[in-house]
This record gives C-alpha cells, sequence and structure tokens, in this order.
C-alpha cells in the first residue's frame, strides 16, 4: 500500500508519522518550495498531545513551548470572571502547550525526513488534479513556476491542503466560506511574565472586542521577558473579510481596545509592541455529508474548517491522522477503510464546528456579561452566576470537543493496550 498525502501542514506531517508508525508506506507532496517556522501561537491540548506522544514527539515538543498552568477568563473591564487549571495540574497525564506554530511544524517535518527519508516529502509541488479507477489514483503536480511535474500513482489520496483544499473543490465545487463579521488580527510582542506567565487568558468578547493571550517563549531575552503570543477578534456588521497572513494595519483594531489597562496588563501596549501583525478572518464551513470519494478522502482543515476558538483545529486533525491510520491497518481494502475513519470522524468533529459557532470555550465571558446587563458588575462575579455552574460550561465544550479527563484517559487507555 502507498499513500499520497497532499498538504505537508500539521495534519499532513502527523498522517505521515502515524502511517510510518504502522508499516504504512506514505509520501508527502507539499506546495511550498521551502519549509521556514512561519506564523504565530497555537494550543496543544492534551488529547492532540496523547496523539503527538503516541507519534514519539512529546519530548522534544516540551523543550519548545510552555507549559500552561491555568486558563483564567475575564470581561473586557477586565474583572475576573472564572480560572482552572489545565493540562498535567488538572489531573491529565499530558501537559498543555502553548508553543509557535512554526516550532511545532518543524519538529513534526524533521521527525519525517528522519523516519521517511528524504524522499518522503516533496517540496514545490502544487496539486494540479486527479483520476481514479478501481485500482488506484493518479495524481498531477506543478512546480510554482506551473511547469509539469512527473505525475504519481498511489493507493489512496489523503487531501491535507487546508481551509482552501484544492482536492475538497474538486468535490463540493461551488462551496463558500461562511463569514459572519468577524475578524482576527495575530501578533506575538516581547512582554514580562503575565500573572503566573503560564496563564492562558481569554478577555471580553467578539462583540465588543476579544483577547486570547498566551506566552509560547520563556526568557526570550535573557532579561526573563517571554514572547507572548495575542490574537485580537472583533465582529463587525457589515464587515469586510480580512485576507489570509497578510500584515495587518494597528487602525483597523486597536481603537476597539484603546481603554483596556487593567492593573495586570495593558492591553494596547501588548498591541503596539508587536513587531508584525498579521490578519486573518474567522471563517469555517458548514460540515458536508461525506469526505470520501473512492480512494480519495479529506483530513484535517480541508474536512471540517472549524473557527479558531478553543486550539481544536490542529487537535482535531493530529486525531484526524490517528484514526485514519489505525483504519487503514484493520484491512478490508483501501475504499472500506476510508470509510469507516469517514464514520468515525466525521459526525465528532461536526459537533465541534457547530459548537465553536455558538458555544465556545468563551460562551462564559459572553454569560457573563448577559448577566450582567453588559455592564461591569458589582462585587464578585458569583453574585451572579455560581462557579459551579461556569465550570458546567468549560466541562461541556471539552466533552463535544474530546478533551475531557476522562475521554483522553480512556483513549489513552486503548492505546497502551493496542
Amino acid at each position: 500500500m502507498n499513500i499520497a498525502i497532499v498538504g505537508g501542514g500539521i495534519g499532513g506531517l502527523s498522517l505521515a508519522l502515524a502511517l510510518h508508525q504502522r508499516g504504512i508506506a506514505c509520501e508527502v507532496y507539499e506546495q511550498a518550495g521551502e519549509i521556514r517556522e512561519v506564523g504565530v501561537g497555537i494550543t496543544l491540548l492534551p488529547h492532540a498531545m496523547r496523539e503527538l506522544a503516541a507519534l514519539g514527539v512529546q519530548a522534544e515538543l516540551e523543550t519548545q513551548g510552555i507549559e500552561n498552568l491555568e486558563s483564567v477568563f475575564y470581561n473586557r473591564w477586565g474583572q475576573f470572571i472564572y480560572r482552572e487549571p489545565r493540562g498535567r495540574h488538572a489531573g491529565y497525564a499530558l501537559p498543555e502547550l502553548g508553543m509557535h506554530r512554526g516550532k511545532l511544524h518543524r519538529v513534526l517535518y524533521d521527525a519525517v525526513l528522519r523516519r521517511l527519508g528524504a524522499g518522503g516529502v516533496h517540496l514545490d509541488h502544487r496539486f494540479g488534479g486527479l483520476a481514479q479507477d478501481e485500482t488506484g489514483v493518479s495524481l498531477q503536480f506543478q512546480d510554482g513556476a506551473g511547469r509539469p511535474r512527473p505525475a504519481v500513482r498511489a493507493d489512496a489520496v489523503i487531501a491535507c491542503d487546508g481551509v482552501n483544499s484544492a482536492v475538497r473543490r474538486l468535490f463540493y465545487p461551488d462551496e463558500r466560506m461562511a463569514f459572519t463579521g468577524i475578524n482576527t488580527w495575530r501578533g506575538v510582542t516581547v512582554h514580562r511574565p503575565i500573572l503566573s506567565g503560564r496563564s492562558y487568558l481569554r478577555i471580553g468578547t467578539v462583540d465588543t472586542g476579544k483577547m486570547v493571550v498566551y506566552p509560547i517563549v520563556d526568557d526570550v531575552d535573557g532579561q526573563g521577558n517571554q514572547l507572548v503570543n495575542w490574537v485580537a477578534e472583533i465582529r463587525q456588521d457589515p464587515a469586510a473579510m480580512n485576507d489570509w497572513n497578510r500584515p495587518g494595519r494597528l487602525e483597523d483594531f486597536l481603537p476597539f481596545f484603546a481603554g483596556w489597562r487593567f492593573d495586570w496588563l495593558d492591553v494596547p501596549a501588548l498591541i503596539e509592541g508587536a513587531q508584525q501583525v498579521f490578519e486573518y478572518p474567522m471563517v469555517d464551513k458548514d460540515p458536508v455529508p461525506r469526505w470520501t470519494f473512492g480512494r480519495v478522502t479529506l483530513l484535517g482543515d480541508a474536512a471540517h474548517p472549524m473557527y479558531p476558538r478553543g486550539s481544536n483545529g490542529s487537535a482535531q486533525a493530529i486525531i484526524d491522522a490517528a484514526a485514519l491510520a489505525e483504519a487503514l491497518v484493520q484491512g478490508g481494502g483501501v475504499p472500506a477503510a476510508l470509510q469507516a475513519y469517514e464514520r468515525r470522524r466525521l459526525e465528532p468533529t461536526a459537533r465541534v464546528v457547530q459548537t465553536n459557532r455558538t458555544v465556545p470555550p468563551d460562551f462564559i465571558i459572553m454569560k457573563a456579561d448577559e448577566l450582567s446587563g453588559g455592564r461591569p458588575f458589582e462585587g464578585s462575579i458569583d453574585n451572579l452566576i455560581s462557579p459551579e455552574e461556569l465550570r458546567r460550561i468549560s466541562d461541556e465544550y471539552k466533552q463535544v470537543a474530546g478533551f475531557a479527563l476522562m475521554q483522553v484517559q480512556a483513549r489513552g487507555a486503548v492505546s497502551a493496550g493496542s
């Protein structure tokens, strides 16, 4: 069996490692001409770490990031709403890590090269089309200049080519992104440790301005400062959709956060301290009824683009990779294995897509704003809503996303025994 993986991002590289671990030959075809450490921060939740640990890269990842101690929620006036421990501090066997996305990508890429060899990854291969028959799939690629590459023959094709997947477009040609007026801007700033120095912060809501803030590199300058990742989000009606990964302009979003100066964080200073800011739209796609078409299937953002809320996009791609690799070693033929993978993963990821739209983790802050009438509250948040109710909201999201403590422990026990 030989599997062609279209796309060398987090999902594609995780799949390559999972297939190789199970003795299945595969090759990755990536359109970029070189692998560079680009992007901003990413959070690896325990259910993602569970699969990455099984792939043998946990130890290296822990040296590249910061282990989160807690998740803390505030309203836009800087009033405390809720705090909970995370990762090992919440009883998981695995950590929750904040790190630079490029560092994660580099760890996975280097591991693929070590295990599959240099011929396991083909750079500068832009997908051009495919044709399948009863015995396999023929793929066409082009280089960056548009010149044809030699044709590729494989037993199956796995589309890991992201939210704008060219492979998915073959099967859903009229599909459009779902954009509801929420745009985001992202940056990293050298900053003194905030709160514990291991805190993942959510402040405000998308309707009035929201910030997500967490550290990704410790002592980045030898003076005790950290590299702090931040994301600014705002819903505007009407709003033009941001571009992907384009340099952002402070004047487009900084005014929403002008008064956000708290005892524990000066948000405007954090934003203005970034060396570079990138803009992105907050988009997803409606769940589709199928991912698998004969010997071709979708994985990660190509299968289930979701709002970047709750740190779940990359996690679900990594879990997809493990599920697909497991299905392929069960026997029964390639088409049947791809169908089994789809049955296992399509419905759970569709629930995450819908939950990220309606009841994301920051619903805790939305609920507090609703109860306070959109104004600062008097005294403690406990006068509006109990800690138990806030914990229930948090736990329900974890359950849907698949990283409730019992879910991660149960999956770990199955993996250890298989």
